[in-house]
């Protein structure tokens, strides 16, 4: 058994602006094991925001790589791990590799429904409402009329930029993400501005750690948790506070975890969105088994950089469909 572990960078094909970050490349690190003629992979995208640097997931993901390739059973070395990237890294590429083995798809091994194509959001950076608006105008032309949008905003002009956004693109759904950059006041003010322009999902619009608050005010549009709710073990606390859990593979460190949190958030009453860092088709498509249980959609970073892998993921008028083996799983 064998494993290497690599950075990658993949330059976006425009500058990708969130509240508080720009991101101008996307920058992955990929693990591959080897066991005979058998390869499997995984990529994650460390995220500053979470303490992560790409020398830190680098370190980390080449330690677990160099258990498992001296015999150490991966159930072990997983849940003796924290979650994040570099987990997810690894986590993801055993999958991949026990499959091939097995000569099955990775969710037959997993026990679910084969993925079917679903529609994804496609993503507005932070703007102005012009940008944000003509933007919004171009994905409903490209998905006849009816895209799944998510815009993401900070904590200036917001009603103003929905309110373009949602003009431009009558019959789009639309979520909005703030990225943590509200407070209560704001968030409770906006409410009725969001419900009028039938805003269908909030995401993270408070810091994790401020989300007490969200208990006291009415949720006249469905609030979703990202920053706030990492692996299963979160959701407990956050009942009553959101109506959706966001499970992206970085922050569960992997499918292993995502499938148990998709699991726990169903068991209380939460819904479901399966989310991405910046990142190629390889991290995409393990979160593809997720999609089908999941309310909102949102796999939409190979879209934002300028190529992909090969044997990418197909995107098609705001549809993706399953991926390959030549992929992944």
């Amino acid at each position: 058994m064998q494993g290497e572990v690599r950075h990658e960078r993949w330059k976006l094909a425009q500058p990708f602006v969130i509240a508080h970050e720009t991101y101008l490349n996307a920058d992955v690190v990929v693990a591959t094991l080897r066991q005979g003629n058998r390869v499997g992979r995984g990529e994650c995208t460390p995220t500053e925001f979470y303490g992560e640097t790409i020398e830190s997931t680098l370190a980390a993901a080449r330690d677990l790589v160099a258990r498992w390739a001296a015999g150490e059973a991966w159930e072990c070395i997983h849940d003796d791990t924290p979650a994040g990237a570099a987990r997810n890294a690894v986590d993801c590429a055993v999958w991949d590799l026990r499959a091939k083995r097995a000569g099955k798809r990775a969710w037959e091994l997993a026990g679910i429904p084969a993925p079917r194509a679903v529609r994804t959001a496609t993503t507005i950076s932070v703007g102005d409402a012009q940008h944000q608006a003509a933007q919004a105008q171009a994905m409903a032309i490209e998905a006849h009329g009816t895209p799944l949008i998510k815009l993401k905003l900070d904590a200036e002009d917001v009603a103003t930029r929905v309110a373009a956004v949602r003009a431009a693109a009558p019959g789009a759904t639309l979520i909005v993400d703030a990225n943590a950059s509200w407070d209560a006041a704001l968030l409770a003010a906006l409410m009725p501005a969001l419900r009028a322009a039938n805003v269908a999902m909030i995401e993270q619009p408070l810091p994790a750690g401020a989300d007490a608050a969200l208990a006291a005010i009415e949720r006249l549009v469905p609030v979703c948790a990202d920053e706030s709710a990492h692996v299963g073990a979160d959701l407990d606390a956050l009942r009553g506070r959101y109506d959706l859990i966001n499970v992206k593979l970085d922050k569960t460190g992997g499918l292993t975890e995502a499938l148990r949190m998709a699991v726990r958030a169903r068991e209380l009453g939460f819904d479901l969105m399966v989310g991405c860092m910046e990142g190629t088709s390889l991290a995409m498509a393990p979160a593809m088994l997720i999609a089908g249980f999941a309310r909102f959609v949102d796999l939409d970073g190979p879209l934002l950089i300028g190529r992909d892998r090969e044997h990418g993921l197909s995107y098609e008028r705001g549809i993706v469909a399953p991926p390959s083996v030549a992929l992944w799983g």
